[in-house]
């Protein structure tokens, strides 16, 4: 029998106190995404649907000329779709995937700041009681009373990926 070594998960600290990010709603939840990654956030655009794409990142809208795909983390969390509001946003980031940085358009329901998260602050998610899956979270961090959630978009979109 074969037993197969497991790499350490890599964290968005990558040895640093602190985390700049932007914290963004889903849903009524706070998430927060490393500031390096964002690329831009956007009012809402035209998005096109692409037949028979999976619904997680089934529309692409134009990006400064580019074709980019819009995904809606919240499918894969196992929240329920929303329609935008007044307040939505599209943060468009920068992503490693299959070796090659891809853009993406995430959708949000309001876009909050760019602040400082503390690593000490911060846990992993716990393996029960947790409503959503807990290799989609990097780690949870407390502040002013409240948890945000740091996702792991590698891992979220490694494992909606539809390519053979």
């Amino acid at each position: 029998m074969q037993t197969v070594q497991q790499l350490p998960v890599e964290t968005p600290w990558q040895n640093r106190e602190q985390l700049e990010v932007l914290t963004f709603d889903l849903n009524g939840e706070i998430f927060a995404l490393e500031a390096a990654v964002v690329r831009e956030i956007l009012d809402l655009v035209p998005a096109t649907v692409v037949p028979g794409a999976p619904a997680f990142a089934g529309r692409i809208i134009n990006f400064r000329g580019r074709v980019i795909p819009l995904a809606d983390i919240r499918l894969p969390f196992g929240m329920e779709p929303r329609e935008p509001t007044i307040d939505s946003r599209i943060v468009v980031i920068a992503l490693t995937l299959h070796g090659e940085e891809v853009l993406v358009g995430l959708m949000t329901d309001r876009v909050h700041e760019v602040t400082n998260l503390m690593r000490a602050a911060s846990e992993p998610p716990p393996s029960v009681g947790m409503r959503w899956r807990p290799d989609y979270i990097h780690c949870l961090v407390k502040r002013n009373g409240e948890f945000i959630i740091v996702p792991d978009l590698q891992a979220i979109f490694a494992s909606n990926d539809t390519r053979s």
